[in-house]
């Protein structure tokens, strides 16, 4: 990993980022993003390479419908590299496999993410195929029998406020299942954005029994508890932000290695479906531009995590399980000591609902290279 910093101007160069888990929204709601405003925004976060998750419109789950998908990443301007995933079944909807044959050298991975596979045996067969191709299951972890309407935490603010819950249990059973049946099937078994400190035991405990599973969390996990919630669409997301207890656990497992890294679930909507509150708002939020800093600030200067753990959970890890290079002519350059206040509007994404608006922080990403090609600059 090349890690430097320059004098005078105290500017730290790190290898291009790498985020496994967004959201571009194209084809099918380019009012939310497009690929080339996501695209941007992956730029100006300092990241070169990031996997575009399939819930659109074609959903990509053939090759026909990835077609549309993979027209509108080479038009996109080439501000980073887009790496489409493939969904496991036909339309998200888990009844059907996807055509993962006719997919598979042209994704970097399959999911449906959004939707968690409710079938065990749907769930065995597509992991027996993912198998046999050589591609990784990666999964949205969540039972639709526990939600229950639910759309934050299933704990005091809910309580407090009478809002609805979700129970911890609609994440961290589908876990214990998959990773039982990846241990059964010799998958290689990616878990979404866990949230929970079950979720990181039940995955701990695998890793410990040779089960080829990894896993990530994003950065309001790591940084955000139910304490800090809000009346507000921006604090909804799905798996929601959980308790200190959680947060603490989720700590733990990224110390320990048993989180392997950091991606952000980049996921935009339109100001209008942000702004109905807690109950009404999509879930959702963005982060490709605000990911580094706040976990610089949060994390970092705080002594909780190391600086060049920081940047291994961004660039390496990710890449080595998802098998992408990280080409030499891939940099960003950050000015670690400017702070200043995260203000959505500035933001180059069509999404600006973030839960880390107002907050004081620094490190700015000056610039960002990719391929050799300068693609953003402070």
């Amino acid at each position: 990993m090349r890690f430097s910093s320059e004098t005078p101007r105290t500017v730290h160069r790190f290898p291009g980022f790498c985020d496994v888990h967004v959201h571009f929204r194209e084809p099918g709601f380019s009012y939310k993003e497009t690929i080339a405003s996501g695209s941007r925004a992956a730029a100006r976060g300092g990241y070169t390479d990031v996997c575009a998750m399939p819930n659109l419109n074609p959903v990509p789950d053939s090759p026909e419908h990835l077609a549309e998908e993979e027209r509108l990443i080479r038009e996109s301007g080439g501000f980073c590299r887009v790496h489409p995933y493939g969904a496991l079944t036909v339309g998200e909807r888990g009844a059907e496999p996807a055509d993962l044959a006719g997919m598979a050298d042209r994704v970097v991975a399959f999911s449906d993410d959004g939707r968690g596979v409710q079938s065990e045996s749907m769930m065995r067969s597509l992991m027996e195929a993912c198998r046999k191709l050589g591609r990784i299951v990666t999964a949205h972890c969540e039972e639709d029998s526990l939600v229950r309407g639910g759309y934050i935490h299933d704990g005091a603010y809910a309580a407090a406020h009478g809002h609805r819950g979700i129970c911890s249990e609609s994440e961290w059973r589908p876990i214990a299942r998959d990773v039982r049946l990846a241990k059964e099937t010799g998958c290689a078994y990616h878990v979404c954005h866990i949230s929970c400190r079950e979720s990181v035991e039940i995955i701990r405990r695998a890793k410990r029994e040779g089960v080829d599973v990894t896993c990530e969390t994003a950065p309001h996990y790591l940084l955000m508890t139910e304490d800090d919630l809000r009346e507000e669409g921006r604090f909804r997301m799905n798996p929601p932000i959980r308790t200190r207890a959680d947060r603490d656990a989720l700590m733990e497992g990224l110390l320990d290695g048993t989180i392997d890294m950091i991606a952000t679930d980049h996921a935009p909507h339109s100001a209008e479906e942000k702004s109905r509150g807690l109950a009404g708002s999509a879930f959702g939020i963005v982060g490709l531009e605000t990911a580094f800093p706040v976990l610089y600030t949060g994390l970092v200067r705080p002594g909780t995590l190391p600086l060049e753990a920081l940047v291994r959970l961004l660039t390496e890890a990710p890449r080595r399980r998802f098998g992408l290079p990280q080409p030499e002519d891939d940099w960003c350059e950050w000015d670690l000591e400017t702070e200043y206040r995260i203000d959505p509007e500035e933001f180059l994404s069509r999404g600006k609902a973030t839960p880390f608006a107002g907050w004081q922080v620094r490190g700015k990403c000056l610039r960002t290279v990719c391929g050799g090609k300068e693609t953003w600059r402070a």
